[in-house]
């Protein structure tokens, strides 16, 4: 699977099952669920990688691409007819999107670039979450990435991907004096650097780099008008 993004990834799991499988649990035939996937998954991907532009969003993916069973919901299609694999990607949303307006939102324009009907697209939304999510987790816990990723990991829960805490004491006063501090800052750097550069071509959902950052965006800026 080198070289393949998550569109991609999630195309060919199962042979077009996992898909399928989606699809008929938002009443849609094969064409269209491929159709519905290809429409919403920027949205996700670009809200994974806003996510991970900071350290600790960075840890939070990795740690859950390590610790969690994602990859369920792609080896076993079957798992996206449970009603506790809609729970989850909602879960995955809420945390994604922050609301279910902007949910809505994604819903609505892939629509408008789909023509499937948005409230079938909202159906599809939490298994396609659910699905990135799984592909994601496979990819990252198999060969050299496994090893990569899970030291990554680590050196988020040991503070590399902190920036150092402020505060007073004997102890902040000899971090200064050793350049600790900007020590820290500079592992943190890589560390952050490292992890984007590993998770950057998995995320971009169809492989020319162009996501649904404005879209995003925009539903944003009409949330907190």
């Amino acid at each position: 699977m080198a070289g393949m993004n998550l569109l991609d990834m999630i195309m060919s799991a199962q042979n077009g099952g996992a898909i399928e499988q989606a699809g008929a649990q938002a009443g849609l035939n094969p064409q269209q669920a491929q159709s519905a996937v290809m429409a919403l998954l920027p949205a996700i991907s670009s809200a994974l990688k806003n996510n991970t532009r900071s350290p600790q969003g960075l840890g939070g993916l990795l740690s859950a691409l390590q610790g969690g069973n994602h990859e369920q919901y792609i080896e076993n299609p079957q798992m996206l007819g449970r009603p506790e694999t809609v729970q989850d990607g909602n879960a995955i949303l809420g945390h994604l999107f922050g609301s279910k307006d902007v949910s809505r939102a994604v819903a609505s324009h892939a629509s408008q670039k789909s023509g499937i009907g948005a409230d079938l697209l909202k159906k599809m939304l939490p298994l396609v979450a659910t699905m990135a999510m799984g592909s994601l987790s496979k990819q990252t816990r198999g060969g050299t990435m496994k090893g990569a990723l899970a030291g990554l990991a680590m050196q988020h829960l040991m503070g590399g991907g902190q920036a150092p805490q402020q505060g007073g004491g004997l102890g902040s006063i000899l971090g200064a004096l050793t350049g600790a501090p900007k020590r820290q800052q500079r592992r943190a750097v890589q560390t952050h650097q490292q992890g984007m550069g590993i998770l950057g071509n998995l995320l971009d959902a169809d492989g020319d780099g162009s996501s649904m950052d404005d879209i995003l965006a925009m539903a944003m800026k009409g949330l907190s008008r």
